[in-house]
């Protein structure tokens, strides 16, 4: 009988999804997920996709790695170019083989629209013109992002009204759309179906520690980078790959190379990084919480109690 429990097959096997802001114990977890449940982790930043840039993305150390297999770091030069199109068609090949193994795949990281390309897919639109995105970028560098807003707004108000005036990457790729399609992109959001990702039983589980333990966290840490090897990070990419190669506009590598340049002190530069990580992070929450079905936990990641509780929430999931 169509619907009976002998007819519904075997279970979708468990992605387990863990998000949550800078500094909130992201790593952690994963690896205390893993150890306990046979998984592989996915890195899910955008940054840690580049080689060299170690310190500065807070990759799992060479220690944290050995506890449990990694994927998706230190697979592209700092030259070479990612879209989150590019990071999901990565990163669903690397679930299925991780899950053609018997293993759970687990997808770490704080860079939303990564994150929700993988999930939920990405609209199909024009194909990215290189020369184009040079232009806009040269624009947005001697006019200031501010004008670039302007230009998208007057292009597309709704795509305007939805992107932040200091992402440069999603306004020239909205500008790019309207250029190269003469479509707005806002409408091609609404008309163009997605590809969600098929096959598995999604986990989403959200670090949401105390703001102000968190920023305290983050003041540490990024302190913690600037005493370890960022600014050399930054100087030996620069000087091999060119100090406008795109991941040294990122977070902490930005105010590194401003540094470098003689527009900050040291003491300036270490304000700056904390104050940016701080600002991501905060980014970084107001884009989590729009993610549907997250299961968020009031705590950091390398807490007792908060691995307790994620571990109940696998548990749940591969017992129903």
């Amino acid at each position: 009988m169509a619907g009976a429990p002998h007819d519904a097959g075997p279970p979708l096997p468990l992605l387990i999804a863990i998000l949550g802001p800078t500094a909130s114990g992201k790593t952690s977890l994963s690896l205390t997920l893993a150890q306990r449940f046979g998984g592989e982790i996915i890195s899910c930043d955008s940054v840690a996709l580049f080689r060299g840039f170690d310190v500065g993305a807070a990759k799992p150390t060479r220690e944290e790695r050995a506890r449990a297999p990694h994927h998706l770091l230190d697979v592209l030069d700092p030259d070479q170019a990612s879209t989150a199109g590019d990071y999901a068609r990565r990163a669903r090949q690397a679930i299925a083989q991780v899950a053609g193994r018997g293993r759970t795949p687990i997808v770490v990281g704080g860079t939303g629209l990564y994150l929700r390309a993988l999930l939920e897919g990405l609209f199909a639109g024009p194909p990215r013109s290189d020369e184009l995105r040079q232009r806009l970028r040269e624009i947005a560098s001697s006019k200031g992002s501010v004008h670039l807003h302007a230009v998208l707004a007057r292009l597309d108000r709704a795509a305007a009204a939805a992107i932040h005036q200091n992402d440069a990457p999603k306004m020239i790729r909205a500008i790019e759309v309207y250029l190269q399609a003469r479509r707005r992109i806002s409408m091609l959001w609404s008309e163009q179906g997605r590809a969600p990702l098929s096959g598995f039983r999604v986990l989403r589980i959200g670090l949401n520690p105390d703001r102000a333990a968190l920023y305290e966290r983050i003041n540490r840490r990024a302190l913690q980078m600037l005493a370890g090897s960022l600014v050399e990070e930054a100087r030996t990419i620069g000087e091999r790959y060119g100090y406008d190669a795109a991941p040294l506009n990122s977070t902490g590598y930005r105010q590194a190379v401003q540094f470098l340049r003689g527009q900050l002190t040291r003491d300036q530069m270490a304000a700056a990084v904390q104050q940016a990580h701080r600002n991501y992070a905060k980014r970084q929450m107001t884009w989590f919480r729009r993610e549907p079905e997250v299961h968020w936990l009031a705590g950091f990641g390398d807490e007792p109690e908060i691995q307790r509780q994620a571990v109940l929430l696998v548990e749940r999931q591969l017992q129903g």
